[in-house]
């Protein structure tokens, strides 16, 4: 059997900590609590956590600087999966938010139901089994200078860790896996998010646009993951033009 995931809880309100602790427990995982980044950075060095899920409004550094600090990181720290919330429900935000590597959004109020949803939506992925159908060694997939090393979710360049967010990781394998094919933002959502999500939904756009500005040589004229107008985006792995 394999152990409970640990859950990491940011929020400097502590009626909603213990809530979510009380809920989150209830359902088989291990939570830790934090009620600021330096909570936060004190837990996630005593127990790295399977996820996290933290508030947007912190006092000093607020979600979006810690989630873009984590981000910045070296080693296994980067890529575990946030999930912001925040009472401002707006696509700005939203956006922001993504743009700074949050692997997912929940406005205030929410059901803990759907938190929860979400929350196993992102562990499934971020504990997904390598595909076989992404190279013969089934441990790696070379394309171009770069090896996506799929045990360890990491993009290396020349032995250097790129330094993937989970969900950049999660959306280049899926790439990788449908090489020289045209996916649609529908496909994707369906390949990335595994819970409903709304016609407007620009996930899909604003990690192909990380991922670009990460692995593309020249990101507005990319070679690797080129957009289909009307259609979608096409993975390239020789890196050519059209």
């Amino acid at each position: 059997m394999n152990p409970p995931s640990r859950i990491l809880v940011v929020d400097d309100d502590p009626a909603l900590r213990d809530l979510l602790s009380a809920y989150l427990t209830d359902t088989g995982f291990v939570v830790d609590l934090a009620g600021d980044g330096a909570g936060m950075r004190r837990a996630i060095e005593q127990a790295r956590p399977d996820a996290i899920v933290l508030d947007l409004m912190l006092p000093g550094e607020d979600g979006l600087m810690l989630t873009r600090a984590l981000r910045a990181q070296a080693g296994t720290a980067a890529a575990i999966p946030v999930l912001i919330l925040s009472a401002r429900g707006e696509e700005t935000d939203r956006v922001v938010g993504l743009e700074m590597g949050a692997d997912d959004y929940l406005p205030k109020p929410f059901s803990p139901r759907e938190l929860l949803a979400r929350l196993r939506a992102l562990l499934r992925r971020a504990q997904s089994t390598p595909s076989a159908q992404s190279a013969p060694d089934q441990d790696a997939y070379h394309f171009g200078p770069y090896c996506l090393d799929l045990a360890a979710r990491r993009l290396l360049k020349d032995a250097i860790d790129l330094g993937l967010s989970g969900a950049e990781f999660d959306l280049l394998k899926a790439f990788t896996e449908r090489p020289n094919r045209v996916l649609t933002r529908d496909i994707l959502m369906d390949l990335l998010k595994g819970y409903e999500w709304g016609p407007n939904d620009r996930t899909v756009d604003i990690r192909v646009a990380r991922l670009r500005r990460k692995l593309e040589p020249a990101p507005a004229n990319p070679v690797y993951i080129r957009t289909v107008r009307g259609e979608g985006y096409l993975f390239n792995p020789r890196g050519t033009g059209a």
